[in-house]
């Protein structure tokens, strides 16, 4: 299905059965998102691996995502919070690349990189940015899509989910919803928007705008299994010069959300990028809890009918 710059579908069938959330992929255990979604027939899983060891901060994929998508200016404010003038994701704010400013002890090192002492002294205080190019999960378990009572959201055959805003009537149950608070609601439009990733670009065999324009790598795109290995030799190259403190967000299937469709390669912890530390499927819980509401709701209807029954005696 290609879509619209606004993620709105058009022209191009639909899952084989109906997506009824991602509650039931949680169920099966699923790994497939797509085959949990319904498509029986289905590319690979497609996704982003952000390396912010690399990232320069030059903010081309906030204005690549912007003119491709055509989403509006998000005010051009001045936040006071270094270089960021956007400072988080939003309706009109798909990538946001953060600038985090940090007093370190340092010797020999590079941008970026927190790096041992020179040999023969303690360090001196220094300064590094930590910048990061941050954009929506698009989750294995996507609780937006379970929560969404239209189903303007829906999973793609690449496995991303998508707003489809020619359908959402702004309930913005799945604001609340997501864990890492990327759904917003556009005031002056009332409707819902996020990062499609380029889904009507991914249709034709192109890669999203963000990563197309990434001048130095650090945005990734492709295959999200073949993603993970990359990454994981990238965290093993950057042990082995020495930045210990590398490690890699998102990526595990056997994490709290079941591994994400955009991961990222950080250099210290996910605290300091505004990201939460271990974040949870905030739909996880709603089969057990509509099991509790059947089960009650079958014992006021037995109860019911046992005093309708001993009313007529």
């Amino acid at each position: 299905m290609s879509s619209g710059a606004d993620g709105s579908a058009n022209g191009k069938a639909s899952p084989a059965v109906s997506d009824s959330g991602d509650v039931l992929g949680v169920l099966l255990g699923g790994a497939d998102p797509a085959g949990s979604a319904g498509w029986q027939e289905h590319p690979p899983r497609m996704g982003f691996f952000t390396d912010t060891s690399l990232c320069i901060g030059c903010k081309a994929c906030e204005v690549a995502c912007k003119e491709w998508n055509q989403v509006p200016e998000d005010g051009l404010n001045w936040t006071g919070h270094s270089h960021d003038n956007s400072e988080r994701l939003g309706a009109d704010t798909w990538r946001h690349v953060a600038f985090v400013e940090q007093r370190v002890k340092v010797g020999n090192h590079e941008p970026n990189f927190q790096r041992a002492p020179s040999a023969g002294g303690e360090g001196e205080d220094g300064f590094r940015w930590l910048m990061a190019s941050d954009v929506c999960k698009h989750c294995t378990h996507a609780a937006c899509l379970d929560v969404c009572p239209t189903g303007a959201i829906f999973r793609t055959e690449f496995g991303t989910v998508v707003v489809q805003a020619d359908v959402c009537n702004g309930c913005g149950y799945c604001v609340p919803a997501c864990p890492y608070g990327v759904l917003d609601k556009r005031e002056e439009d009332g409707r819902i928007f996020k990062c499609t990733l380029c889904y009507d670009r991914l249709g034709v065999g192109q890669e999203p705008a963000c990563a197309k324009a990434c001048p130095t790598d650090s945005i990734q795109f492709g295959e999200v299994d073949e993603l993970r290995e990359r990454a994981a030799g990238r965290v093993e190259q950057l042990h082995e010069v020495g930045v210990v403190e590398a490690r890699l967000y998102g990526h595990d299937p056997d994490d709290g959300v079941g591994g994400d469709g955009a991961f990222f390669l950080l250099l210290d912890e996910p605290e300091v990028y505004g990201l939460p530390p271990d974040p949870i499927v905030t739909t996880r819980d709603l089969p057990e809890m509509w099991k509790r509401v059947g089960i009650a709701a079958g014992g006021l209807l037995a109860g019911a009918a046992a005093c309708f029954a001993g009313a007529r005696r």
